[in-house]
């Protein structure tokens, strides 16, 4: 039997949840400049649950998304922050890795914002230069075009450290990406980059079910972390706050680790969660698959 890597779940919205602060168009920064001791929390709450890997709390942490709130000058700091933080909650643990995330930039789902692809892996580089004293790997996350997914790999890779990828899908059509292109498009960046593993995240769990089907098995671990949003908003799109999404009542820890083994049985190794998965769905993941 294949052995099956327990990612953690969102970190974001379960930041936004238990600080019962409303949410800042910083979202899960917000919460690292004015909480940090809440996110120490809940990366050790989601290692108790049994993730084996603690996502760096560093998604947002882009020059394009920090100048707007005047909190560019922090940028190096709070990067190191975010990885001091998760360092110091997997070595109170005992065990488990360290993933540095980096998100698009631009917006979430709007890879049409992004910088050209020579930009965006001068800006990815920094952040994994920035990581790499600290984290196991990278994780590129909730890239959505195929430009997009080639700066960040390529910027990641300069650090000699092994590099996660994940890919977010339409969430009608999960065989395409958010761009529109073809979701195998972007396979040979695999061999191009020497990436270590091929995700799918931040999609509705249908779309990533598709998205699975449509990839199959590759020559690195595959594998998913979906969100629990009911869709993404226009709203959100146009630079609303994440209270213009709203959290699926129907995804409860067994449903989503129903789609985990659907996802498993299409071949993926590597499950976790995105926004509006929580410790408790990790649990149950753990309890399916370890």
């Amino acid at each position: 039997m294949t052995e099956i890597t327990i990612l953690d779940g969102g970190l974001g919205q379960e930041l936004i949840a238990r600080s019962g602060k409303a949410p800042t168009g910083l979202w899960s920064a917000q919460m690292l400049m004015d909480m940090p001791e809440l996110v120490q929390s809940v990366h050790a709450d989601y290692f108790k649950a049994g993730a084996q890997v603690a996502t760096t709390n560093s998604y947002v942490l882009l020059p394009d998304r920090l100048a707007p709130f005047g909190a560019e000058a922090q940028f190096t700091s709070l990067h190191q922050k975010a990885c001091e933080i998760a360092v110091r909650a997997r070595d109170a643990y005992g065990s488990g890795l360290v993933a540095g995330s980096i998100g698009p930039t631009g917006r979430s789902y709007r890879p049409d914002l992004a910088l050209p692809e020579a930009e965006g892996a001068k800006v990815y580089a920094e952040i994994a230069q920035l990581h790499a004293p600290y984290v196991d790997f990278h994780i590129l996350e909730t890239m959505a075009s195929y430009e997009q997914a080639r700066g960040a790999a390529m910027g990641a890779s300069t650090t000699g450290k092994p590099v996660w990828l994940s890919l977010s899908v339409d969430d009608t059509d999960g065989s395409k990406l958010r761009s529109g292109e073809a979701l195998i498009d972007v396979l040979p960046l695999i061999d191009e980059f020497d990436l270590s593993a091929l995700l799918i995240n931040c999609s509705v769990p249908e779309a990533v079910s598709t998205a699975l089907a449509t990839i199959g098995k590759q020559s690195v671990p595959v594998g998913a972390y979906a969100n629990g949003f009911t869709k993404i908003t226009e709203a959100f799109k146009q630079g609303a706050t994440v209270d213009a999404l709203e959290a699926r009542e129907d995804l409860t820890p067994e449903v989503y680790a129903d789609f985990a083994r659907n996802w498993v049985d299409a071949g993926a190794s590597i499950v976790g969660g995105c926004c509006e998965v929580g410790p408790a769905h990790i649990s149950e993941l753990k309890k399916r698959f370890n």
